[in-house]
């Protein structure tokens, strides 16, 4: 197979288009794809300053290295979980790409300046804390953009992650979220800044070879506390699809943006009206408490829990500056 620019030996081959690049040219279309996606859907402008919320895997570490090279002012953000030896390594792969690459990383220690951890947030009736890890990163991301003047924060996910959560959605038809759901967030609050994906439209597979061409360093596996996730089952659906139709998650997805989401009935909750602000934190919210101090709460009384029966916790925040 010839690389479709150079008509060199390819490397890398995008089965939905019947195109394939070499390791020289790759890098070069991917690039491309990110901006073609940022101008199109008007994500970033190149006087503003962007917050890129950063994992340690390949994605969100793509995502980062490409903004730099296409020469947006991107800063990275990290949370410190506290979800032991993998936590630990994917904070190493953040610090060690900001370091290599002389940028900026701010950094959030759960344990340290909040007192609580992820597995503190374990709901011992579902043994699943996603959807609470996901709140606190939402709301970290947001209030450190927000504090810290970035008028925009941009994630790494990509087309497998959107396709899969479209997916659970539709099973689910979970209407107010399949309303929201698209490459970008607007802001509809000074506590929610806007909130953009460049990699929607890239699969996981293109995101990899491009780290893996570049040299970034990532770490491979999965979130342990992830197992089980119904995330990963639909990805897991989807993907044997992929192999018989090539394309499917991306026709899926994008038929779905361009067609199907305008036909989400979503009246009900306006964020920009029925929103106020929390009266501890005072991020946004549509209670008196928002949903990231009720749970931080709940962490706090588990950590001390656990602290009193085990002694000192033992978590990143003490072993890590």
């Amino acid at each position: 197979m010839r690389c479709h620019r150079c008509r060199g030996l390819a490397n890398v081959e995008i089965r939905r288009s019947r195109t394939a690049y070499c390791a020289r040219c790759y890098p070069g279309w991917f690039r491309e794809r990110v901006q073609e996606r940022i101008d199109h859907d008007r994500m970033i402008r190149r006087d503003q300053r962007v917050l890129v919320a950063v994992s340690g895997g390949k994605d969100s570490l793509a995502l980062w290295h490409a903004l730099t090279r296409l020469g947006y002012q991107a800063d990275g953000m990290y949370i410190r979980l506290g979800i032991a030896d993998y936590s630990r390594r994917s904070q190493d792969r953040c610090e060690a790409f900001a370091e290599k690459h002389a940028l900026k990383l701010h950094q959030v220690d759960l344990e340290r300046d909040h007192g609580f951890t992820v597995p503190d947030l374990l709901d011992t009736r579902s043994g699943k804390p996603c959807a609470a890890c996901g709140t606190v990163k939402r709301y970290h991301f947001y209030k450190i953009a927000a504090d810290l003047g970035y008028p925009v924060v941009a994630t790494g996910h990509n087309l497998d992650d959107e396709a899969a959560t479209l997916f659970g959605n539709v099973v689910h038809w979970n209407t107010d979220y399949l309303g929201r759901q698209g490459p970008v967030l607007p802001s509809t609050h000074p506590g929610l800044v806007r909130k953009v994906k460049p990699l929607y439209r890239l699969s996981e597979r293109e995101t990899a070879a491009y780290a893996i061409i570049e040299r970034i360093d990532y770490i491979l596996e999965e979130c342990p506390m992830a197992r089980g996730a119904k995330s990963l089952a639909y990805k897991d659906m989807l993907n044997r699809l992929e192999e018989d139709q090539p394309g499917a998650k991306y026709q899926f997805l994008v038929g779905y943006l361009k067609q199907g989401r305008a036909s989400i009935n979503t009246a009900g909750f306006d964020q920009g009206t029925d929103l106020k602000e929390c009266v501890r934190c005072g991020q946004p919210t549509t209670g008196e408490l928002c949903a990231y101090c009720k749970m931080a709460d709940r962490g706090r009384e588990k950590s001390a829990a656990k602290a009193a029966k085990y002694g000192s916790p033992s978590g990143e925040g003490k072993s890590r500056r």
